[in-house]
């Protein structure tokens, strides 16, 4: 689903931008109107169409825009992902805000796509975590769905997540998870753990989820099996392209990785005008 901030993080985009008007396309006649068509220049996976589309209607609401490709689409290189037509100004003024939000969110959509594929055929899924662009936090995760990945939490509020300095201040796994549950019934709980030993106390205190913080691989096999099923496994630090699969291959459930959202380079795109 689309989150519902998006007409409120592109007016602010815009307002950064454009400020109290934008002095070159003043240049332009008010009446001249253009055609313009975006063109990706690499191998992507298309993700940010509504907030394109929210750039350029509040300076042109009868723009018209035509895609030829959707969210989650795999596009090509020199592929015509979609047409704009309106008032010259409004498309010089909406360009950038409308690409950099479409070249972000596809950079985040075409990463975590690599990652899904890396892991195919295991029963692992890819999550993403909150390590996003400050202001962009639901507009990446709905990016990570388009490229196959599942959120994770949204933020602190729809989850408990019990790390290691939560641990320290509660006293111990037991007592933190103890409380969790008390105070917030029903409310997923997971325990972040850094050994055996750890985990040991965590299953024995029922979190919903265990996240094995930077385990290599054997004792990562090993957690699995201790684990026997009794609670979901989230392996969690220094996961990258090259090891992801083979941290999936020792069973675990989820694998979270924070590149997918914080590492992203934005995607190749290219906005051309031509005179209506």
């Amino acid at each position: 689903m689309l989150p519902p901030d998006i007409d409120a993080q592109v007016r602010a985009a815009l307002a950064e931008d454009i400020g109290s008007g934008d002095l070159t396309a003043d240049l332009i006649p008010a009446d001249a109107r253009a055609r313009a068509t975006v063109i990706s220049r690499e191998p992507a996976v298309l993700c940010g169409t509504a907030w394109f589309e929210a750039a350029f209607r509040p300076l042109d609401p009868a723009v018209r825009i035509d895609w030829s490709a959707a969210d989650g689409d795999e596009v090509a290189p020199g592929q015509v992902l979609c047409t704009v037509a309106g008032r010259t100004r409004a498309l010089l003024s909406g360009e950038r805000t409308a690409l950099n939000f479409l070249q972000t969110l596809s950079a985040t959509a075409t990463e975590v796509r690599r990652y899904v594929r890396a892991i195919a055929g295991t029963r692992a899924a890819v999550l993403d975590t909150r390590k996003t662009l400050p202001g962009l936090r639901l507009a990446q995760k709905y990016a990570v769905t388009c490229g196959g990945g599942r959120n994770h939490r949204k933020g602190l509020y729809d989850a408990i997540l019990i790390k290691e300095n939560h641990i320290m201040a509660a006293g111990s796994i037991t007592a933190a998870i103890d409380r969790a549950r008390m105070l917030h019934p029903g409310v997923m709980i997971e325990v972040e753990v850094e050994t055996l030993a750890e985990l040991d106390e965590a299953l024995a205190a029922r979190p919903d989820v265990v996240m094995l913080d930077n385990f290599d691989l054997a004792t990562m096999r090993v957690a699995v099996e201790r684990t026997a099923g009794r609670v979901r496994l989230e392996a969690s630090g220094n996961v990258d392209l090259q090891r992801i699969g083979a941290v999936a291959a020792t069973g675990v459930d989820f694998i979270s990785v924070g590149a997918l959202t914080k590492d992203v380079r934005a995607i190749d795109l290219s906005m051309r005008l031509q005179h209506d």
